[in-house]
């Protein structure tokens, strides 16, 4: 029989065996969860996926009472088993790791949207404490909830807390821990409709007289489990042929009755009763104190007024990642060149005395880290930053709520027109924020869209070879063609990609005042994430490039990419050689582009209209916007997609670039003599 143990997943969570006690943060992404997790946690965080999954579980350890627990904030999630990878991870590790005890962390001004939650993790039979979170936005909203009454209705421990302030953290980790070291006896006190709890009764009679408890369900668990069709559950209970029966025969008389599959209707029941209960413990509602932030958060969800609200917000998100990230960038670059390149170049030339082998060790340890912590501090830490402020703001709900129906002819909802902004400033961040879309699907078409919009290295590359030698208009109309593609390839995938996206149901809420301390320390455990993933990927890559110059070796490579570059895109051969270095970062294709030209051709090269025409500047700059990001947006494109999709988006990528560009080396000529110059 299936023991129901995830041997796997579990190593992955826990390297060094399962901890004595495990307690799993349970809710929907906007009810302080991950401030809960933060508070107890601090840093000392590491993250999981599910095999198969791109969900984060986030795995961390707290001290209380002397005692070291294991604290996992499982995916941020409004329902559990459902379609989405948050849902159903947070299903299977419910399942299938089965913590000693679960807070389920809800919104006090909104309890019938968040016990829904609530209501599975106590029918799987956890020991549960409820932490009736944002007490102090519920009281300003004139909203009240009875916190032991719904103790009483539902046999879980209820506490009050404001987890940004800390209020009430400790009592309910401390009341998670005796409920895990003393589980209680009995069953949950909800009960469903009459009619259901009717029919599910043979089925929990019959599972008792079995024997069979998997994942150490409870037998209304299991029952419920089975009646759902829960496939890890029907699984274990192959053995079991008498109780499979039953749990059929119960199945049928449930489709019977309501007309629908039986975990829809549990899904129904759940949601009735969590309006029930709601009812039944929140007070009558006092008149609301209506702040500033409520008026403002009804001003960002109207079109009138949100569409420039959200104009000006995306500008202020540009403006810092392109243009303080910029300087930050430049100033980082000018520390790094003058106190740690020197002592790397030290080192190294001390220990290797081989030159050309020092030279290409120095283009990853020198020239790779450089470029990999000139990308991240400035960009990506910034916005994290800046994702974090809005995202604890409340802010972000309003952006997807306005853009939901634009990004729909896309394939996509509302959310992801915060990775496509994002992208404009750094693409590495914008393809890590894509993991906040709910399906594989929607994923990658959102990481592939991403991929080709102009981040600020290739908009350098725009403005360095188009502005400067055609002028602005020809610059201005690469990235009207680039955003044009980008649309297209969207409308493209959406029908060719299998699937589809999954509707966009979410809670709208009044705008909070973010705590920077707690902004900062989110923006930090992301940040260090990219920096563990991205700089050995940018290290060896850079390493490799280096060997194949220092080696003349990549000038050989020049001949096998004249079919391409010269016959089709009619681009001289060296331009080949700067699109491949493009990889490592995008601007350095322009820079090494006018080295190269000057190897090979001479000082003369030094103008690039000397030796390429307004039509091959054009369509290089075209090409390198177009084509496949740098390694470090591939780095973490494997990372949240897969190394097969991954590969897939550069292929997408490149092979639009090139058909692209190839067409625009013919129609240009054609529009008269000055492209032709």
């Amino acid at each position: 029989m299936n023991t129901g143990i995830d041997e796997p997943f579990i190593q992955q969570l826990f390297p060094s065996g399962r901890p004595e006690r495990v307690i799993a943060l349970v809710g929907n992404p906007n009810v302080g969860k991950s401030t809960l997790f933060n508070h107890l946690t601090g840093q000392d965080v590491q993250t999981a996926h599910y095999p198969g999954k791109t969900a984060d579980v986030n795995v961390g350890t707290s001290t209380v009472g002397g005692r070291l627990l294991t604290v996992m904030d499982l995916p941020g999630t409004y329902a559990i088993g459902g379609p989405s990878e948050e849902e159903w991870t947070a299903h299977q590790v419910l399942l299938h790791v089965r913590p000693d005890a679960a807070i389920v962390v809800l919104d006090s001004g909104n309890l019938a949207r968040n016990l829904v939650v609530a209501l599975h993790v106590l029918d799987l039979g956890i020991p549960t404490v409820l932490a009736l979170n944002l007490t102090d936005e519920a009281l300003r909203a004139g909203v009240t909830a009875d916190a032991e009454l719904l103790h009483v209705l539902t046999g879980a421990r209820t506490i009050r807390t404001i987890a940004v302030e800390g209020v009430g953290v400790h009592e309910t980790v401390q009341a998670a821990l005796e409920l895990a070291d003393a589980p209680p006896e009995g069953i949950p006190r909800h009960r469903y409709s009459e009619m259901f709890e009717r029919t599910l009764a043979p089925l929990v009679d019959t599972v008792q007289r079995s024997g069979f408890a998997p994942f150490r369900l409870s037998l209304r668990g299991t029952a419920l489990q089975l009646l759902a069709n829960d496939a890890s559950v029907t699984e274990a209970a192959l053995d079991f042929p008498g109780l499979r029966r039953v749990a059929e025969e119960a199945a049928s008389a449930v489709a019977a009755l309501t007309g629908e599959a039986p975990a829809q209707n549990l899904t129904r029941e759940r949601y009735g009763l969590a309006g029930v209960l709601a009812e039944q413990v929140v007070g009558p509602r006092t008149p609301p104190n209506v702040r500033f932030a409520t008026r403002l958060r009804a001003l960002s969800t109207r079109a009138a007024t949100g569409l420039p609200m959200l104009f000006g917000a995306l500008l202020g998100i540009f403006g810092l990642l392109f243009f303080v990230g910029g300087l930050l960038a430049s100033l980082f670059s000018s520390l790094w060149q003058t106190f740690a390149s020197p002592i790397i170049q030290s080192v190294i030339h001390g220990l290797i005395p081989n030159e050309a082998v020092a030279r290409t060790l120095l283009w990853g340890f020198d020239a790779g880290i450089e470029a990999s912590l000139a990308i991240g501090l400035p960009y990506i830490f910034t916005f994290y930053f800046l994702l974090a402020l809005l995202e604890d703001s409340g802010y972000l709900n309003s952006v997807a709520f306005l853009a939901d129906r634009a990004m729909h002819r896309l394939g996509l909802h509302g959310r992801a027109i915060i990775p496509l902004v994002a992208g404009a400033g750094c693409s590495v961040p914008a393809v890590l924020s894509v993991r906040v879309l709910p399906t594989d699907r929607e994923r990658f078409l959102a990481a592939t869209l991403v991929s080709f919009v102009p981040c600020s290295a290739r908009t350098a590359v725009v403005l360095g070879a188009v502005g400067a030698y055609i002028g602005w208009f020809p610059a201005l109309g690469v990235f009207i063609i680039t955003a044009a593609v980008t649309i297209g390839v969207g409308i493209a995938m959406d029908r060719l990609v299998p699937g589809r996206s999954t509707g966009f149901v979410m809670e709208m809420f009044s705008f909070r005042r973010p705590n920077v301390r707690i902004v900062t320390r989110k923006a930090w455990v992301q940040f260090r994430e990219f920096l563990i993933v991205a700089t050995p990927l940018v290290v060896i890559g850079s390493i490799v490039l280096g060997g194949l110059y220092e080696t003349g070796w990549l000038f050989s490579l020049s001949r096998p990419l004249e079919p391409v570059v010269v016959g089709w895109l009619g681009l001289p051969a060296v331009t080949g050689l700067t699109l491949l270095f493009g990889i490592l970062r995008k601007e350095f294709a322009l820079q090494l582009l006018a080295t190269l030209a000057i190897a090979v051709i001479g000082t003369q090269a030094g103008d690039l209209l000397g030796f390429m025409s307004r039509t091959d500047l054009f369509v290089y700059a075209l090409v390198n916007t177009l084509a496949m990001p740098c390694i470090s947006t591939l780095a973490v494109l494997g990372r949240v997609l897969g190394w097969r999709r991954a590969a897939g988006v550069m292929s997408i990528t490149v092979s639009v670039a090139l058909l692209v560009g190839g067409l625009f080396a013919r129609v240009l000529p054609l529009l008269g003599p000055y492209w032709a110059n």
